[in-house]
């Protein structure tokens, strides 16, 4: 079980080792079968990562939700902005320590899928070896508020579709943790994906995450293959409406904001 120092905020980065030991948050991200989820994501965008938090994990990030200290900078009521209804939060940095570590093991992995995409779209790779350095292109640019986002979804919520860019500078894939148990603490909730095909009919997935699981999905677009070569599929994410019970999300954005 997690234990609160795992939960509180530190100071230091979540590349320095770990006095409890291993980091089993990378080790995690590492369990993933890599070659059939850049496969899947390939195909459709989007892709099923393995159990990234454990149940006891899940409820202490849920738990931080009522926080009224310094663990958020800012909240927003999606229906106020007409985003659809529920509520979500931008976590401060610097994050609890799972969140950081998280974001750290997936940007590595993530990083020759980035790349490989904006080769094949003929746009300029900018992207640095390690997700420190990437930040710090973003802060130079003006994008330095934290974009980690915990979600709150109770019945009849919804978010619209959308697509989460900040700035100028944004990495094209990003990846959502539910953590809740799906059919037992929510009904419906579906993760959405609408991809915009070039000369075609759009194409929508839908998809229930299991509780703890990742789900890794394009920011704004994706590759697509033609006759005429490499072509810009533009996607937008939401979820559908919650028909039950209660849905808390974890998003982890790999640029900052403006």
């Amino acid at each position: 079980m997690t234990t609160t120092s795992t939960m509180t905020k530190t100071s230091k980065a979540a590349d320095t080792p770990s006095t409890a030991g291993p980091d089993v948050y990378a080790e995690r991200v590492a369990s993933g079968d890599w070659e059939a989820i850049t496969q899947e994501v390939n195909e459709y965008g989007g892709a099923l990562l393995p159990q990234l938090l454990t149940p006891e994990e899940a409820a202490a990030i849920r738990a931080l939700y009522d926080d009224r200290g310094g663990v958020f900078r800012s909240t927003v009521d999606m229906g106020r902005h007409r985003f659809g209804e529920g509520q979500y939060r931008y976590f401060n940095t610097p994050y609890p320590e799972p969140i950081e570590r998280l974001k750290q093991a997936l940007y590595r992995r993530l990083l020759p899928i980035a790349r490989d995409w904006w080769g094949k779209l003929g746009r300029e790779q900018v992207w640095p070896d390690t997700l420190d350095e990437w930040l710090q292109m973003c802060h130079k640019a003006g994008q330095t508020k934290s974009t980690a986002i915990l979600l709150k979804y109770g019945e009849k919520d919804w978010n619209a579709l959308h697509r989460d860019l900040y700035g100028d500078l944004a990495f094209p894939l990003q990846v959502v943790i539910n953590l809740n148990n799906p059919g037992v603490d929510h009904t419906g909730g579906e993760f959405l994906l609408l991809e915009q095909r070039p000369r075609a009919q759009s194409r929508g997935t839908a998809f229930l995450l299991p509780q703890g699981h990742g789900y890794v999905f394009t920011t704004r677009d994706r590759p697509v293959e033609s006759t005429r070569g490499w072509s810009a599929a533009p996607v937008r994410h939401g979820v559908s409406a919650i028909r039950s019970g209660e849905r808390h999300t974890l998003a982890l954005v790999f640029h900052d904001a403006a």
